[in-house]
């Protein structure tokens, strides 16, 4: 990778260590609002964790081996399914050496007034319910995104946080990346010039057995052992259905698929790199298309685009397919001078514009500004970066809850990127465009 300074800027490879080591605390504290010290900064914090499945697990995995459990232990832990709470128990013991208390109920666990923090990482229908019992039991919080299954809901949540007093923290982690902090700190430097577009794109692909979000069903699981009723809180009444329970992303009831698991993620660091924080519009279009069984009942789509406008003349390109991976996931910030790309959380590009298309047509090079002329591409390879922003995400709110600074991703920064999703879906439902009233907090179709 080239050293070469650009623009009178520092080259991307300067002082890498320092960088990696700082950045994420740095923009902490120079980006999050104003904190409230939950705990001293020497108090041992006793965590519990509400849903311990796919995701829910990953985090603890990313809490232990990223740090964060040196000022932590893990107390408690909820799940609907047997099969994950002694998962979990397993872990904890093997980590900590002791067994953490088992629950049920939610409810349970947090009438526990030793509980300091609560991790929630259950299906999306359930944040709401959970986030607001945890907040009025006095808990710190880490929510897994979106905020909640719907604006209002989220605009609850936001409400309660910030009245409490608590450390809330949620799980939209692109903030505590390493490589999207340096896409900021670039774009505020004006490496790429003014920034009207940004294209964002999720592609993803799995063999026919194993398409996407029909996680595998555990081995014995049934509803002797699986808590059907408890998971169906705030959601339509059914009959025991294992599919929906174990793969509830690809059911409008409980999640809105592509629009708020991922796409989240992408208006998310896109406020954050840009400075933006709701659009004024959304139009999305998609559906199935990609069937693999006869009796595959998903609701929610598998191919999906959405374009937002923003104020200040700003606009967003998403798209999303599940039946291809060749470009992977991730954005392209387009500036007038160049552009930024990260991709798949691990990979930065810089390319400075060349006006190629000019030069082509007899325009002089002297034409091209020097400040321009002068920069060169650049790029910057951090594998596994995925990971330690999850790592970093969970330090980060450790941090808040001893004090020492504010969280990256608080519950208003959460409910603007889920805004974002919230309007995709509303978009797509309705095949309408939907406009966001941001000072009324209220969206209409146009």
């Amino acid at each position: 990778m080239s050293t070469e300074n650009v623009s009178g800027l520092p080259a991307l490879s300067v002082s890498r260590r320092n960088f990696l080591r700082n950045s994420a605390a740095g923009a902490a504290l120079a980006l999050g609002p104003s904190w409230i010290p939950a705990l001293g900064a020497t108090e041992k914090v006793n965590v519990a964790w509400i849903g311990t499945g796919t995701r829910g697990n990953y985090l603890m995995d990313m809490y232990y081996e990223g740090g964060a459990a040196e000022h932590g232990s893990v107390v408690a832990v909820c799940d609907a399914y047997q099969g994950y709470q002694d998962r979990s128990k397993e872990k904890v013991n093997a980590k900590e050496g002791k067994t953490p208390k088992i629950y049920a109920d939610y409810r349970e666990l947090l009438a526990d007034p030793s509980i300091d923090a609560v991790v929630i990482a259950t299906p999306e229908h359930l944040h709401y319910p959970m986030a607001m019992a945890a907040i009025a039991a006095k808990k710190n919080l880490y929510l897994e995104k979106p905020l909640a299954h719907t604006i209002e809901q989220g605009a609850d949540i936001v409400r309660a946080a910030e009245a409490s007093g608590k450390i809330v923290q949620v799980g939209t982690q692109n903030r505590s990346n390493t490589l999207y902090q340096k896409a900021k700190e670039m774009v505020a430097q004006g490496m790429i010039g003014q920034v009207h577009y940004v294209r964002a794109f999720w592609y993803r692909n799995d063999v026919p057995a194993k398409p996407i979000w029909r996680y595998a069903i555990p081995n014995g699981a049934n509803q002797e052992n699986t808590d059907w009723k408890r998971f169906l809180e705030g959601a339509p009444d059914r009959a025991w259905d294992a599919r929906r329970f174990y793969q509830w992303r690809l059911y409008w009831d409980y999640s809105s698929g592509i629009p708020t698991d991922l796409l989240v993620h992408q208006t998310d660091i896109t406020n954050f790199v840009t400075g933006k924080t709701t659009p004024l519009s959304c139009v999305a279009s998609g559906g199935v298309y990609k069937w693999t069984d006869p009796d595959d009942d998903r609701d929610c789509p598998d191919t999906f685009s959405a374009i937002y406008e923003y104020p200040g003349k700003f606009h967003i390109l998403y798209s999303s397919y599940f039946g291809n991976e060749h470009y992977g996931y991730g954005e392209q910030f387009m500036g007038d001078e160049g552009t930024i790309e990260v991709n798949s959380r691990q990979h930065l590009y810089f390319y400075p514009e060349t006006y190629s298309n000019q030069l082509r047509k007899g325009g002089h090079p002297d034409l091209i500004p020097a400040e321009v002329k002068s920069r060169k591409p650049e790029e910057i390879h951090l594998e596994g970066n995925d990971n330690k922003a999850v790592q970093a995400h969970m330090r980060n709110w450790m941090d808040g809850v001893l004090g020492k600074g504010p969280v990256i991703a608080p519950a208003r920064m959460g409910q603007q990127a889920a805004i974002g999703g919230h309007l995709a879906t509303l978009a797509y439902k309705n095949q309408k465009k939907v406009l966001w009233d941001d000072a009324a907090q209220k969206y209409s179709f146009a």
